[in-house]
């Protein structure tokens, strides 16, 4: 019997009471707020459930066998720690003092079923036309971030993107903690490791970014950028790694590129805040932006191009898709779809350019060779 199977069936055994929502398909999150009070999220919608956990000390040696499996600490000096089950759901624990009501647990449960782009336009999170469009600049190596707030789905956009890389290209993901799964065979995983009890030890997303630059990627990516190293992102794309993708928490893609400058300054470079806002305006090429409705449903809401900085200084965007709703089913559920703008990209030559008008079907509209002098 091997660590990992040690370690599956002791976390199923600390976790015995919420055992029946991590085993339930249809369950996507388990949030436990203390030992007698425990949600959980099913079909976009949260419900309280009758569970609870039989101590405060059985929640608790819970989270230290979790922390434990992926070698990091919770204790009076880590009041909180980010990492994820044996089967690959990812976890954030917070302890006391810091959470009064005591051990808290986040639980976002590993999708086993591989996420493509065929499924999110079945799903309904976005139209044929918008999934071949994405296609088109992600193979022509644009840069992208992936905004949304929390549990808008920006890890499964950003696996679904993912799945449109060539299988040629080598790929490095860089992560806090280990979440992505991509498809092609070139691809290495790096995660970010936290100091050791004496200290010591600590590898940061900053510090894989240096190591990644010197394994010759075709693309980095990066699983979600939450601080200054959101600067090594921006700078490599600068630098000849373009095709970078990452996520980041943002409501529109203004904001979106507001919140990487934001980040950029809180790198240890010093870096002027007019030189961090022309760094990110020259890096970032389009947002795909998500939203979840009112219906609990994720979508992608816009799909934008970011043409730098305008007159003012502020940044410039141009919506190509935006969803529209057309109205709400009698259950409550909202209908639409990803609609084309009529404004075209700004390299509507570029697919035909680069060899890959054979591409171009369904967005004939956007895209055309150039015009024969």
């Amino acid at each position: 019997m091997n660590s990992v199977e040690i370690y599956r069936q002791s976390t199923r055994h600390f976790l015995q009471p919420i055992v029946p929502l991590l085993d339930d398909p249809a369950v996507s999150e388990v949030l436990v707020n203390g030992p007698n009070q425990i949600f959980f999220e099913k079909s976009g919608r949260l419900h309280l459930s009758e569970i609870k956990f039989p101590s405060e000390g059985s929640l608790l040696a819970a989270a230290r066998n979790i922390a434990e499996y992926v070698n990091r600490i919770t204790d009076v000096d880590h009041h909180s720690m980010d990492g994820r089950l044996p089967d690959g759901s990812r976890v954030h624990i917070i302890i006391p003092p810091s959470s009064r009501q005591g051990v808290c647990l986040s639980i976002r449960k590993f999708q086993k079923s591989f996420f493509n782009m065929q499924r999110l336009v079945d799903n309904g999170s976005m139209s044929a036309e918008a999934a071949e469009f994405l296609e088109i600049i992600v193979v022509l190596h644009k840069n992208m971030v992936i905004a949304g707030g929390t549990g808008t789905g920006k890890t499964s956009v950003l696996n679904a993107l993912s799945t449109l890389i060539p299988t040629h290209e080598r790929i490095v993901v860089i992560e806090d903690s280990s979440e992505l799964q991509l498809g092609q065979p070139h691809t290495l995983y790096l995660e970010a490791q936290p100091p050791r009890s004496g200290g010591k030890g600590a590898v940061s997303i900053r510090d894989l970014f240096v190591d990644s630059l010197r394994m010759r990627p075709d693309r980095i990516i990066v699983g979600e950028v939450r601080r200054g190293e959101a600067l090594d992102l921006i700078q490599s794309m600068l630098s000849g790694h373009s095709g970078s993708m990452a996520t980041v928490h943002a409501s529109t893609p203004r904001d979106a590129a507001v919140r990487l400058e934001t980040l950029c300054l809180m790198s240890d470079v010093g870096l002027p805040a007019h030189v961090a806002r022309m760094q990110v305006a020259s890096a970032l090429q389009f947002v795909v932006q998500l939203s979840r409705f009112a219906d609990g449903t994720r979508r992608v809401q816009r799909i934008a191009e970011m043409l730098g900085l305008d007159e003012k200084g502020l940044y410039e965007t141009r919506d190509i898709y935006m969803f529209q709703a057309t109205g709400t089913t009698p259950g409550g559920k909202v209908q639409g779809t990803l609609i084309w703008t009529r404004i075209k990209p700004s390299f509507p030559h570029e697919p035909y350019a680069m060899g890959l008008g054979d591409k171009v079907k369904l967005t004939q509209a956007l895209f055309s060779p150039p015009t024969k002098s």
